[in-house]
Order: C-alpha cells, then structure tokens, then sequence
C-alpha cells in the first residue's frame, strides 16, 4: 500500500493532470493612464454640471420633467417641497449597487461621479432664478443642455440616471430591447406628469425628452458621423481609384459570389464620414449606374487607416 502510495507520488503527472492542478494565473486588468482617468473624470463632472443646470434653470421651475429616475425625483420633490438633489442621490443608490455587481467597478464609481455631482449642482443652483419663464422655450433649451450633459456622462462611460440598469434587467427577461424598455419606462413616468403638472407641461415634457434624446446621440456619436460603405460592380477598379483620389479614402476588395448566379464578384469596403456620402454616390453614379451600394452607419471607428489622405 505504501509503496503504490509512493509509486504514485513520485510519477510525473501527465499533460491533462498538469493543465487541472497547475495553478491559474489571474489576470491583471491594466489601469487607465492618469491623463486618461483626469480627462473622464472632468467629462463627467462637465456632463454632470449641464445636466444639473438643465434642471434647475430650465426644465424644473417651468414645471417640465425628464424621463427616468430624474423624471421619478422631480415629482417627488415637487410634491414634498424637497430639494430635489436628495432624491437624485437616494433613487440611484440601489442601481449603483446593481450597477457595480452587473457591469463592473468603473461604471460603477463613474455612475457615483455623475449622479454626486448632479445632486450637488441641482443643490448649488435650487434658487437660481430661471432663464426664461418661456414654456416652449425651457424645453427646447432645457432639451439641449440636458441632452448635450447626458451625451458626455455616457461617452465617457458613467450615466446619471439608472434606468438603463432597469431595462437591462428586464430585457433578459422579457423578449422586448434594452432601447424599448427605456422607452416603455419613460413613457410611463411622463404620463405620470400629466397627473402632477397638468398635460400641458406632460406635452412640453416629450417636446424636451425628444430634443434631449436627439442631442444625447449627436454627443455621444459626434457631428462626423461615419458611414460603411459597400459596393458591388464591374467597374470595381475605376470606382476604388476614383474614392481614393477624389475622396482620399483608402478601399478594401473582398472576393464575393452571386448567391443566384453563381458568378465571382468583387466588392468594395471603405468607411467615408457623413458628409461625404453625396459625393460618393456621384461617383458610383458617373461610373457605374447600375452598381449596387449600400450605405450604413457606424458608431466608432479604430485602427486601421482611416485618416483621410490628401486629395490631389
């Protein structure tokens, strides 16, 4: 018995018994640079600071609320004579703990960072006399400041409201998307302002979450908005070297096949920003008519060589 013991002790472990007991090396998360935490810190604060100005000189003394849990505080504070950056701390607590558990430590405390900061620049200017006692106005502008503030929290990865959290939740339980369930959430809580404001300000409500929702894209994704471009003709070559020369856009050839006829084809792939998808058309056009070209949008673009050349 002894021995067999030994026997087995001593005997070198095989490749599969090696791979199970050798230990696992944790990998190390490699921390943002300081520049690069300074920079999203001061976004957020920035982003936090007009979303809070937004509010306060805007949209809550006009009797206008936003969706989500800024939506819920204002009510709130409007019917307790509250302040309302103590509910905007307090409702958010819970999704920052969800937050933190669901997403991850970074969003987490850059959630932390903009909901903090909002609470206390909604504090800061409480009794700051409005802008514009216009309703119309404050919406619009309210719109705005609130979604250009919104759109730098989120680029810079945090957010001031926990609705997103929610919906992310209950999409994975439910067949609708994380987008319809925000959607879902918001309309319910400007519903619920007709009931407190009135209907009148429920309306002005939806003209500024709409402006808001509109602005919140254009921070996040940028006035040079860029396109993927895809192009299938004979004339590939004709159409390539006319885009780098007279787009200074570099091209891509894939090597496709008709789905129907069976024929090769090659297909064209380059990525142009939005304002020169009329002058790409032209060219396909003037070159080959009845070339197929699709067109959609892209969201980020990295690596590569996208710089655009110079056009000679």
């Amino acid at each position: 018995m002894t021995s067999s013991k030994k026997s087995k002790l001593q005997s070198p472990p095989t490749q599969g018994h090696a791979a199970v007991q050798a230990p696992a090396k944790k990998t190390q998360h490699s921390g943002l640079p300081f520049f690069e935490v300074a920079k999203r810190v001061i976004a957020i604060i920035v982003g936090a600071v007009l979303v809070g100005a937004a509010l306060e000189v805007f949209l809550v003394p006009n009797s206008i609320i936003d969706g989500g849990i800024t939506g819920i505080s204002i009510m709130v504070a409007y019917l307790t004579h509250w302040p309302i950056g103590i509910f905007l701390f307090l409702f958010n607590i819970p999704f920052l703990i969800i937050g933190y558990k669901q997403i991850g430590k970074t969003f987490a405390l850059s959630t932390l960072l903009g909901v903090v900061t909002l609470a206390i620049t909604t504090q800061a200017l409480h009794h700051v006399d409005p802008f514009t006692d216009q309703t119309l106005l404050a919406a619009i502008f309210g719109g705005i400041f609130l979604g250009v503030g919104v759109g730098i929290v989120i680029r810079f990865g945090g957010t001031t409201d926990g609705t997103e959290i929610v919906a992310i939740l209950f999409s994975k339980r439910s067949p609708f998307s994380v987008g319809q369930m925000v959607m879902f959430i918001n309309v319910f809580i400007l519903g619920s302002a007709g009931l407190v404001f009135g209907w009148d300000n429920a309306m002005y409500s939806l003209i500024a979450y709409y402006i808001a929702f509109k602005v919140i894209d254009l921070t996040i994704e940028g006035f040079d908005e860029s396109k993927s471009v895809w192009i299938i003709s004979d004339n590939y070559r004709d159409i390539g070297d006319a885009i780098v020369s007279r787009l200074g856009r570099g091209v891509t050839y894939l090597n496709g096949e008709g789905g129907y006829s069976g024929n090769a084809k090659q297909v064209i792939f380059c990525v142009i920003s939005r304002l020169e998808e009329a002058k790409l058309k032209l060219i396909v056009n003037e070159l080959d008519p009845v070339a197929f070209l699709a067109v959609g949008n892209i969201h980020d673009v990295k690596g590569g060589r996208f710089r655009k050349k110079d056009i000679h």
